[in-house]
């Protein structure tokens, strides 16, 4: 990639609408990744064999949404907010194509490796996240603005977590392989909690017009600090370490605690008229019934997945959607406003998550049918999100100005 941060902005690809800040090329392309990748699950799930990628449709299907899916979102959304964040102009045109064609390689070698030898494919896959970490230091570092070094240190992890999941095919190792997976949808409730404590209360205060909620440092510092806990301690079990079940129950059960009282205390209610608001908030609220869930998991109620979908599904799935759709308006100068349908996808996300998770803790003879119409769910709300953020995604800001 380019040393030179910024990119000139009186190059052709610095022209181009969709190279004009990362939130453009990495949600656009991460909702079409993720009904694709979806669709190729459903198949698998229904006996159909689509794809013979690296580690099989299992380890792809794990690896994809987390690496593929939602570090593509991720990437735009900090590649983005770090323009605000710093005042200094972020990642665009042909610096931030480059990093694009990066990710792209790294989906286009994990699905069809060709006969190449595993290393490769692996390389090129983890070439993306330390690219993001690299521009994100960068300008924290040259702005000083240290409060956002939280996410550096997250980033890394994640690229471990990475590496666990690529040694686990190499090794035929399957429990490094979970672990791995399981460090991985943690980090990304960790960077959940981070930026939806930032911005939940914030939009939900700004939008029904009432003011913010007094602070309350306690409760912040536990429900950041506990999560934080949970992470080390599925780090240590990535590396080998043996920690008892009830240690972990403990640790989850204080995060879903700290989280739900958390939530509790942004004022959501007021906001079930507006999608973009209970969306956000609904999304949050399946962080501490993940948390609930796994640490009841790890106490060996129910299966560890089960808890792990609510948070992937209902956490990730359904707060990208709806961070993706107010951002993509917010910075493309377009009203704060849900567009028809965004309210069904978000809802179809949530009830695919309750089918999913809870229900499927309940009613396990039931799984087959959760599958498939969780997958449909998850396929049209992104399908609704593509249709009308496509087009604003690709175009000019509609004040003229750049981003």
């Amino acid at each position: 990639m380019p040393s030179s941060l910024p990119s000139d902005p009186s190059s052709p690809l610095s022209r181009l609408p969709v190279a004009r800040l990362a939130f453009r090329p990495f949600f656009l392309l991460a909702a079409l990744f993720s009904v694709v990748a979806m669709v190729v699950w459903l198949a698998f799930w229904h006996g159909d064999i689509l794809l013979r990628p690296v580690g099989g449709l299992m380890f792809w299907h794990q690896h994809e949404m987390l690496f593929g899916f939602a570090a593509a979102v991720v990437a735009g959304f900090l590649l983005t907010a770090v323009q605000n964040w710093t005042g200094l102009p972020s990642l665009k045109g042909g610096p931030l194509l480059a990093l694009v064609g990066v990710w792209l390689a790294g989906r286009l070698s994990m699905a069809f490796p060709l006969g190449l030898p595993t290393w490769l494919p692996m390389l090129v896959d983890l070439a993306f996240l330390p690219a993001v970490a690299f521009v994100m230091a960068r300008l924290v570092i040259a702005a000083k603005r240290w409060r956002n070094l939280i996410f550096l240190p997250a980033l890394g992890l994640l690229v471990i977590a990475n590496l666990g999941m690529h040694l686990g095919v190499m090794r035929g190792d399957a429990a490094l392989i979970r672990q791995a997976a399981y460090l991985a949808v943690l980090l990304v409730t960790l960077l959940m909690v981070v930026v939806g404590g930032r911005v939940i209360a914030m939009f939900t205060a700004n939008g029904l017009g009432r003011p913010r909620p007094a602070p309350r440092p306690a409760l912040e510092r536990l429900a950041l600090g506990s999560v934080m806990a949970v992470v080390a301690a599925q780090l240590l079990v990535m590396l080998g370490v043996t920690l008892p079940g009830v240690l972990m129950a403990a640790l989850m059960g204080l995060a879903a605690l700290a989280n739900a009282v958390r939530l509790g205390g942004w004022g959501g209610l007021h906001g079930w008229r507006e999608p973009l608001l209970w969306g956000l908030h609904g999304s949050y609220a399946f962080i501490p019934v993940g948390l609930a869930m796994w640490a009841l998991a790890a106490l060996g109620v129910f299966r560890v997945e089960l808890a792990v979908h609510a948070l992937t599904i209902g956490g990730m799935g359904t707060m990208m959607l709806a961070m993706m759709s107010r951002v993509s308006l917010g910075h493309t100068a377009r009203p704060i406003r849900t567009l028809p349908g965004i309210g069904v996808a978000l809802g179809l996300m949530l009830a695919a998550a309750v089918l999913r998770s809870p229900v499927l803790a309940l009613f396990p003879q039931v799984s087959h049918w959760t599958y498939s119409i969780g997958i449909l769910f998850w396929c049209l709300a992104y399908g609704i999100f593509l249709f009308h953020y496509t087009g604003p995604l690709l175009s000019p800001r509609v004040d003229g100005k750049d981003g």
